[in-house]
């Protein structure tokens, strides 16, 4: 090989060198060319890219929404902003429907509260007494009735309801309370029900006295109506001298 050759052959070489280097230079600084990805803008797609920027994603529709507010502040017609989605799963995997200003509804949760009046430790429960006109199937004699006041009360025959009791006249008077008496559910009591004048106030004699035997003394009243009157319980312990309001 002659010199001029071999000065040939260091040149194309130097050059060749060159150009390679040149171009692995230019790969590693140059970064790609970002090509856009074009978004479909159908009615059911959503307009944003991906899920990994959340705040973009807020923004974007902060933006939508103040330019819809203003258009309707000046007259306009809103332009629909884009898919709200709620969802457990990324945006680019979820379907959503299109939502127009004026179909976003708030929806306020209403708590019914309840107000419940206080209970009185001291208020007596409301008298039971058997309205008018009714009579029970059996009744229990408390202390200080008989047989007759309580045919009085409940305007029925005193020798029937002996008789359906299985008591004897003889018997009427010393009956203990605790006795059950059957109420016939026909007839009536013979002559005047009422045995004492009411309403009336009456003077407890003596600490033995219920409210049961003021009741049969009487006769038509109930022991409950009593009771109520005086704002105290129908089984109460009364005091001698102590002033009953009789309705």
């Amino acid at each position: 090989m002659s010199k001029k050759q071999r000065g040939m052959m260091v040149i194309f070489v130097f050059v060749v060198s060159t150009m390679l280097i040149s171009a692995c230079t230019q790969s590693l600084s140059s970064a790609p060319v970002a090509t856009p990805t074009l978004l479909p803008d159908g009615l059911f797609v959503s307009p944003f890219p991906s899920v990994e920027n959340p705040m973009a994603m807020i923004e974007e529709f902060a933006k939508q929404t103040a330019a819809a507010q203003t258009t309707v502040a000046n007259g306009g017609t809103p332009a629909t902003p884009g898919a709200i989605v709620t969802a457990t799963t990324p945006l680019a995997e979820t379907t959503g429907t299109v939502l127009a200003p004026s179909d976003v509804i708030a929806t306020a949760t209403s708590t019914a509260v309840v107000i419940s009046t206080p209970t009185n430790a001291n208020s007596l429960p409301a008298a039971t007494s058997v309205p008018a006109g009714v009579r029970p199937a059996s009744y229990t004699l408390q202390s200080g009735e008989f047989p007759y006041c309580i045919a009085r009360r409940f305007n029925v025959d005193p020798d029937e309801l002996l008789a359906l009791s299985g008591l004897s006249s003889a018997q009427a008077n010393s009956l203990s309370s605790g006795t059950v008496l059957k109420i016939p559910q026909s007839g009536a009591f013979p002559g005047s029900r009422m045995w004492h004048s009411h309403p009336d106030t009456y003077t407890v004699d003596s600490s033995s006295e219920t409210i049961y035997g003021v009741a049969c003394y009487y006769g038509d009243i109930d022991p409950n109506a009593i009771a109520s009157a005086n704002g105290i319980s129908v089984s109460a312990s009364l005091t001698a001298g102590q002033q009953l309001q009789i309705p």
